[in-house]
């Protein structure tokens, strides 16, 4: 796998810690992006009570070869799954101190509710939420622990926190009116020199919300684990356990991941700059486990695996039906997790599960497709929005679209986990002539990211940088007429840097939060046909190359008009 120079007696101020030629061995044991999935989901997959007994299990194996394990989570523990949104995450937490999780990053969905949501969860946790770039502005000071110091058999850990630099922008802002989240890098050098000096770790570990961007190509996320890596002097950092991008970071050559990696089958982790980066997917759907030996300054990584928890694949049974199959052996689900969560998971089911409506059809809220198409679920979220408002037309991040939902019986649950947010609807009045440079904005932020912008009521050619055709309910934009635009709270003051409008005199904040405004549609107009809010190919983004076709054809159509006409229009000196 590969041995990591440390070079550690030759950095100044640097004393040995470690005993000369004794060697250490320790595991980092490693989850991401748990979004609420203390529970086993529909197929038996993932769930708190199958890790605890994987995580007992290689524990002790660890152990058994006379080393040391840590557990960490790369954050987000937050957002996604109903029944562990309106309990705040505490069945997650509570059964993460079960496991015996030693430390974990915060992530941007940690800030999903008010800031003192988080401070109640610091209180169930056992074990530290780090981050040392997170800063309140009134004082200047961290908000956060920004490390701790671990003892594995003997061996010096330190493990500092960092979370991505993009969470005020892509979080609520009306949570982060007194908070400051600075450069991961940069907070990252000066802490892991003041722990050299004073410190003194044999081993710097970061658990970071960042995000891992192949190549560093992180387009218009803020910079993430690769770009850090590089960033830092070689030697500053052992080792990334990663979260925020959602990937199982196992690369298929340098630089390169693997596209469509498949449980079970081996994984080797990013390298950059000597520092090893691991992600292990999201939602508990693996464990990472990284074997380290550390001897005289020297770190080898022995072996690493992302080890599927109860993880299945669709295959045809003898008799020609699909059937789920497990990848691996059963992991059993641990008793005294299933005795904590139970009451939890009871609690929820009890409130989510009562049947609002129904639909003839699939509404397709993945991920992989709101973030780079138009969608029907978006189509119908903004529906209600408009029906609630009275509004023209609606906008709001393709990011804010959470799941799907199967043709069907539609519940509660359902519905919280589309919207899981708790955003407010709002709406405001503007003439065509700002709302042309609002879309001029919006309609161009980029594919593959949270702003991608869903529409309804809209038709529109964007280019990358500028917006033309514009129409609004099938009609050509009038530049004086006043329209009204539905939107969320979230887009409205600035979130995914969308231009903030709550300043506007017309603006106006319901009230009414979003998954409430759904489940009062959909309870309205049920049985839903899915197909009704299908997109018809309202929204046309041009590559580059249609731009530069398009830019010549109006520029050859303009040297055709009589010289008095270009003159006219002030084209006659382009």
């Amino acid at each position: 796998m590969g041995t990591l120079l440390l070079s550690l007696l030759a950095v100044p101020g640097l004393s040995q810690a470690f005993e000369k030629d004794r060697s250490y061995r320790f595991s980092v044991l490693h989850t991401n992006d748990h979004h609420g999935r203390f529970w086993y989901n529909e197929r038996g997959e993932y769930g708190l009570a199958a890790q605890k007994t994987l995580m007992d299990s290689l524990r002790y194996d660890v152990q058994a070869k006379g080393g040391g394990a840590l557990i960490l989570s790369g954050g987000d523990i937050n957002t996604g799954v109903p029944e562990s949104d309106l309990q705040d995450a505490e069945p997650d937490f509570r059964g993460m101190n079960l496991i015996g999780y030693d430390a974990m990053a915060i992530g941007n969905h940690e800030f999903d509710n008010p800031l003192a949501v988080l401070r109640q969860q610091e209180k169930w946790a056992k074990f530290p939420l780090l981050s040392a770039n997170i800063y309140q502005k009134s004082t200047g000071k961290r908000l956060f622990k920004p490390y701790a110091i671990f003892n594995r058999m003997g061996l010096k850990i330190a493990v500092i926190g960092l979370t991505t630099d993009d969470t005020a922008k892509i979080g609520n802002p009306e949570y982060f009116t007194d908070m400051e989240f600075r450069k991961p890098a940069a907070e990252a050098k000066a802490l892991i020199e003041t722990l050299r000096a004073t410190e003194k770790p044999d081993v710097i570990i970061a658990v970071t919300h960042m995000g891992h961007y192949d190549n560093g190509n992180h387009g218009s996320n803020a910079p993430g684990d690769v770009e850090m890596a590089r960033e830092l002097p070689k030697g500053y950092l052992d080792m990334i356990v990663g979260g925020h991008s959602q990937d199982p970071v196992c690369m298929a050559k340098e630089n390169v991941k693997q596209a469509d990696y498949v449980p079970g089958t081996p994984c080797e982790p990013d390298r950059q700059n000597g520092t090893w980066i691991v992600q292990a997917h999201e939602w508990g759907k693996y464990v990472g486990r990284a074997d380290f030996t550390f001897r005289n300054g020297e770190l080898t990584l022995e072996h690493y695996a992302l080890v599927p928890v109860n993880l299945k694949h669709k295959v045809k049974n003898s008799s020609g039906n699909d059937e789920w199959v497990n990848y691996e052996a059963e992991i059993p689900k641990n008793t005294a997790m299933m005795k904590l969560l139970t009451p939890f998971q009871k609690k929820g089911e009890a409130q989510l599960n009562v049947k609002i409506g129904s639909v003839n059809g699939r509404l397709e809220g993945d991920r992989n497709k709101v973030r780079f198409v138009q969608t029907n679920m978006a189509r119908l979220i903004l529906a209600g929005q408009m029906a609630r408002t009275g509004a023209d037309f609606a906008v709001m991040s393709g990011g804010g679209v959470r799941d799907s939902i199967e043709s069907g019986p539609i519940t509660y649950k359902d519905v919280l986990k589309v919207q899981p947010f708790g955003n407010t609807l709002v709406y405001v009045d503007m003439k065509g002539s700002e709302i042309a440079r609002y879309l001029a904005v919006v309609a161009n932020k980029q594919v593959d990211s949270g702003a991608y912008a869903q529409f309804a009521n809209v038709s529109l050619v964007a280019d990358g940088t500028t917006v033309s055709d514009i129409k609004i309910k099938g009609e050509p934009l009038q530049q004086d007429k006043i329209y009204r635009m539905a939107t969320l709270s979230f887009n409205a003051t600035g979130g995914d840097g969308y231009p903030p409008l709550n300043q506007l005199p017309s603006y106006v904040n319901t009230g009414f939060v979003d998954a409430e405004v759904l489940k009062q549609y959909i309870e309205k107009n049920s049985p839903l046909d899915a197909a009704k809010f299908a997109p018809q190919n309202e929204i046309v983004h041009l590559t580059a190359e249609e731009k530069a076709a398009r830019d010549k054809a109006q520029q050859q159509k303009k040297r055709s008009y009589p010289k008095m006409i270009l003159a006219w229009f002030g084209w006659d000196d382009e």
